[in-house]
C-alpha cells in the first residue's frame, strides 16, 4: 500500500474509532471535564494523531492503545460511583469558597485559584460584588454554583415593583494582603483614608484576603485570611 493511502486510511480509521469510543463514554467528554476526563482526552487524542502519521507500524497496535485507555476511564468511572474513597480520588469533591457570604481563604488556596482568578469567575457568572454571594462551590468541573443572598436575587425587586438602584462597580482596595493602588488612585483616596474605613492599623492589611468599597454605599467589605 502506498504511503499517502494508507495515511489517509489510518487517519478515517482514527477518526471513526475515536466517535465510537466518545459515543460509549458519554457527554462528559464534551462538556464539563473533570481531572480523569482530561487525562483520557489527550492520550485518545494522542494516539489518535500518532496513529494518522505513523504507517511503519499496524493499526491494530494503536486501536488496542485507544481501546485501553477507554476502558480504563469506563473502570474508573464504575468505581467512582460504586465507592466514596475512589470518587474522592478519581473525581474530587466540590470545594466550597465562600460560606455564609464570608470567603473561605485557606479553601480558596486549595483550589489553586489567584483570588483575580475567583473573582473573574464571579463576575462571569453576573456578580460583581462579593457582598451579592451567600455560598459559592467550585464543583469537580472547574466551574462555579453560585447561591445570592436572598435580597440580590436577580428578579426580586423587578417582582415587587421597585425600582433599582443604579448600578456603580465596587473596588477592590485590598487582595492578598497587599494594598490596590491603582483602585485607590481611581477613587482618589489615599492610604489613610484606606485605613480609617478599614478600621484597622497599617499591620493588620496583611491578614486581609479581600477589601472591597462601595461607593454607591460609602462602605467597607473585608474578609479575612
Amino acid at each position: 500500500m502506498k504511503p499517502l493511502y494508507q495515511l489517509l486510511i489510518y487517519g478515517v480509521v482514527g477518526f471513526a474509532f475515536m466517535f465510537v469510543i466518545a459515543k460509549i463514554l458519554g457527554k462528559k467528554q464534551i462538556a464539563q471535564l473533570d481531572f480523569l476526563d482530561y487525562i483520557i482526552g489527550i492520550s485518545l487524542g494522542s494516539i489518535a494523531a500518532e496513529m494518522a502519521f505513523d504507517t511503519t507500524r499496524p493499526i491494530w497496535y494503536y486501536l488496542v492503545g485507544m481501546a485501553l485507555f477507554a476502558l480504563l476511564d469506563l473502570l474508573c468511572s464504575l468505581l467512582g460511583r460504586k465507592s466514596n474513597f475512589f470518587k474522592k480520588i478519581f473525581i474530587g469533591q466540590p470545594l466550597i469558597l465562600v460560606a455564609d457570604g464570608k470567603l473561605q481563604y485557606r479553601t480558596l488556596n486549595r483550589s489553586k485559584l489567584s483570588l483575580n482568578e475567583f473573582l473573574a469567575m464571579c463576575r462571569a457568572k453576573g456578580y460583581f460584588d462579593m457582598d451579592q454571594i451567600a455560598y459559592c462551590i467550585l464543583e469537580t468541573s472547574g466551574s462555579l454554583s453560585v447561591l445570592p443572598k436572598g435580597g440580590d436575587s436577580p428578579a426580586t425587586k423587578q417582582d415587587v415593583g421597585v425600582d433599582s438602584p443604579k448600578a456603580a462597580l465596587s473596588k477592590d482596595v485590598v487582595m492578598d494582603g497587599q494594598i490596590v493602588g491603582a483602585c485607590l488612585e481611581q477613587l482618589g483616596k489615599d492610604e489613610e483614608w484606606l485605613f480609617a474605613k478599614l478600621d484597622e492599623p497599617p499591620k493588620a492589611v496583611k491578614q486581609i484576603a479581600l477589601a472591597t468599597y462601595h461607593p454607591d454605599e460609602d462602605r467597607m467589605s473585608v474578609h479575612y485570611k
